[in-house]
């Protein structure tokens, strides 16, 4: 079977599945420009902060995966050792993101009414987009559940591969939701929340740094993901669905 090349543009934070695994979703573009999801892949088959990077092209085995009616969702086969997503190159960010530029804004909204009315239309059921905010008015944060279901993770336990049970760890739950206070064209606040792998990444990493302190940590998001990247650079949103959400949700995008 031939390999699909994606260039890798998102990466979400593991989650617990309702089958007791922990699944993480990727999604990027194809060659000729189309998004593609990557679900599932499961969290502990590979080694997900150092495999691949953002903005690496991969090679990967896909199928459709056919209980998501998302029409971009792909599933991996065979993600394992012996069949590993391989990366085949990595665009960087020389003159301004040009190379980058070129793949990933070629199709751009800034109306969220419009891409909420193509999710909707079973028709088109748009379920991966790139948004341009007209303004960025905030970015915040609210304290969530701090533990996983125990259920959930217990019979996680029971599914590991591995043999010294004592050993196994769940990755950590995120205790907050962050999200951006942002309006599109069409003038209408918004509030989105971020799912990508590198505001928890950034959120323990700084929560290390401060030694606990939450608040101190979370200070420090908000710096990098508002006063940084809203405030002084050229910023774009990846928006996906959820396939829960996707017709149940008023706005059924996170970033």
């Amino acid at each position: 079977m031939a390999k699909t090349r994606v260039l890798i543009t998102v990466k979400t934070y593991p989650t617990i599945s309702k089958k007791y695994d922990e699944f993480v979703c990727t999604a990027g573009f194809t060659e000729n420009g189309k998004w593609i999801r990557l679900y599932p892949i499961p969290f502990r088959t590979l080694d997900y902060v150092n495999q691949y990077k953002k903005y690496d092209w991969v090679e990967v085995d896909l199928t459709k995966n056919t209980s998501d009616f998302r029409p971009e969702s792909h599933r991996p086969i065979n993600i394992e050792i012996e069949n590993p997503i391989k990366v085949v190159g990595h665009i960087e960010t020389t003159n301004n993101w040009r190379a980058r530029k070129e793949i990933i804004l070629n199709k751009v909204y800034e109306d969220m009414e419009l891409l909420i009315k193509e999710a909707k239309d079973q028709s088109i059921c748009t379920s991966l987009a790139v948004f341009k905010p007209k303004i960025i008015h905030d970015f915040v944060w609210e304290e969530v559940e701090r533990e996983w279901d125990k259920s959930k993770t217990e019979k996680l336990k029971q599914m590991n591969m591995f043999e010294d049970k004592s050993q196994f760890e769940v990755v950590k739950k995120l205790p907050f939701k962050f999200s951006f206070i942002f309006e599109g064209v069409d003038g209408k606040k918004r509030r989105m929340m971020i799912e990508d792998w590198e505001v928890g990444a950034l959120y323990w990493n700084s929560f290390r740094r401060h030694n606990g302190n939450e608040e101190l940590a979370c200070e420090d998001v908000k710096k990098k993901y508002f006063e940084d990247f809203a405030k002084t650079k050229d910023l774009y949103f990846y928006l996906g669905t959820s396939q829960l959400h996707h017709y149940r949700g008023r706005n059924p995008f996170m970033i």
